[in-house]
């Protein structure tokens, strides 16, 4: 079922190596890092001096990789394509898949993959939520688009193939929920499974329609649902609410996606594929739930390289989430689901 589409606000957006030992060190010489305030909202640079996310792989199951880009090229471990090429691979995570060309929509998993874990500290673009981790480009969307079962042969070849973290950045069309919650549609349900099973967490889009449920595969159990914000803390306009059956949810930065580039999301583009409109070859500012997702994977991750569980993870993203306004951790409101996400609080929590 050709259902399946990106999630990032592309339409509004404007015009659309080496880590450092410490994270003011860190940060310092990434050019773009002073754009990034979605890393200082989620509080990463003062998690970095606990966890960078050393030894932990991110799955980007999305639309490819630039598999070239200066600032993820140190970054990956081996992937894996899915294009109509059923549960074998066919490629090997490139942004440019089984044809050749790159199509329209196709940069979206390198915007997603340098949010992540893009290089950070090498004088180079922008600085990833997790600055040690690696990342596994998985390839299931071709110009925005895909199935259920593709994106299914991504989570199960990642979850094989050494990938602790799932970040599905992506999602069916409004009320598809029924589709899974009445077997009709049930490949990406039991690939979610099974990697849970197997101690992978799987973080997913809320969507971006400004819907009161989260969007699937979010919705899916053992799913972390992840609602958008913009810079100042407020729910984004085009986000899906946090809400599902499991109440596994949270948000994260994911842009204002009106006119302004700096108050989206900056990150790296496929080599040369940088809008004329926000001045960067290399780079792009993107706003939606697709941006919000991969801050929450970077998170993961560096709760992972301390040897979390998979369940202490989860429980650890959404108990020290802090909920906007409040002020407050542990609370689960519908708009942020159990809050924003705070590296610097997740990796101070108890480990059991």
């Amino acid at each position: 079922m050709s259902i399946i589409r990106l999630l990032a606000s592309t339409a509004v957006a404007a015009a659309l190596v080496a880590v450092a030992a410490t994270s003011a060190q860190a940060a310092a010489n990434d050019p773009l890092y002073d754009k990034q305030w979605g890393l200082r909202q989620i509080h990463a640079e003062q998690a970095w001096a606990t966890s960078t996310g050393a030894g932990v792989v991110i799955a980007v199951v999305d639309t490819g990789v630039d598999l070239s880009h200066p600032d993820l090229a140190p970054k990956l471990v081996p992937g894996a394509t899915f294009i109509d090429c059923g549960s074998a691979s066919c490629g090997n995570g490139d942004w440019r898949g089984p044809n050749g060309r790159p199509d329209a929509g196709d940069e979206h998993g390198t915007h997603v993959a340098g949010i992540a874990a893009a290089a950070t500290g090498n004088g180079v673009g922008v600085a990833g939520a997790a600055p040690d981790a690696k990342i596994m480009p998985i390839k299931v969307l071709e110009a925005g688009s895909g199935s259920f079962a593709d994106i299914a042969a991504g989570i199960r070849y990642a979850a094989d193939n050494g990938a602790q973290v799932v970040n599905l950045s992506l999602g069916a069309l409004p009320g598809s929920q029924a589709l899974t919650l009445t077997g009709v549609e049930s490949a990406a349900t039991e690939a979610i499974a099974y990697a849970q099973a197997k101690g992978v967490a799987v973080i997913a889009a809320a969507g971006n329609e400004t819907a009161p449920l989260c969007g699937t595969p979010a919705w899916e159990s053992g799913a972390l649902c992840v609602a958008a914000t913009d810079r100042n803390e407020v729910k984004a306009w085009y986000s899906n609410l946090g809400v599902k059956a499991d109440l596994k949810a949270v948000a994260a930065p994911g842009g204002a996606g009106l006119v302004n580039c700096d108050d989206d999301v900056w990150s790296s583009v496929p080599v040369g594929a940088g809008s004329a409109g926000c001045g960067q070859s290399s780079y792009d500012a993107y706003a939606g739930t697709s941006m919000a997702t991969p801050y929450v994977s970077g998170v993961a991750a560096l709760l992972f390289a301390q040897q979390r569980s998979l369940e202490n993870v989860y429980s650890t993203l959404m108990g020290t989430a802090r909920t906007p306004v409040l002020g407050l951790r542990g609370i689960y409101t519908p708009m942020y689901g159990w809050g924003i996400v705070d590296a610097q609080a997740a990796v101070a929590a108890p480990r059991t």
